[in-house]
């Protein structure tokens, strides 16, 4: 029962990151450059890969997949860990890629981006594991 709670707990907290980074890419400004011009340069340069590919648009939509992707993470294991947890404790598989994407996004965090985001996900990486080992002793 600790393990199931503790993956549900780690799930929620991808989920909601997730959640809020979408909110924050689409409905806000809080991802946007301080710097007015670099807005507008970036609206105005095109990616390498294709002249009809701007770097704004670019940086929006890798933001909102990002998102997106990092909620679907958390609200499927949310629903697997609430719904199904019979199912998601025999299946090694989403298990191990479950704590092996979220240490991804650990290092990556701790190599990128803010240390509260570090801290989030650190502590939902720390409850799958100890809620995997849990599963097993």
């Amino acid at each position: 029962m600790i393990a199931q709670y503790l993956w549900e707990t780690g799930s929620a907290i991808i989920g909601l990151m997730g959640l809020s980074h979408l909110r924050a890419t689409l409905w806000t400004n809080k991802l946007f450059p301080r710097n007015e011009k670099l807005i507008e340069e970036m609206k105005d340069a095109s990616l390498l890969i294709s002249e009809k590919l701007m770097m704004w648009k670019s940086w929006i939509g890798f933001n909102a997949t990002h998102s997106s992707g990092i909620a679907f993470i958390g609200i499927v294991n949310f629903y697997l860990a609430l719904n199904c947890f019979t199912f998601l404790r025999s299946n090694q598989f989403l298990l191990l890629l479950t704590i092996l994407t979220v240490g991804f996004y650990v290092w990556v965090a701790w190599r990128y981006w803010l240390r509260v985001v570090l801290v989030m996900l650190s502590v939902a990486w720390g409850a799958f594991i100890t809620a995997y080992i849990q599963m097993f002793i």
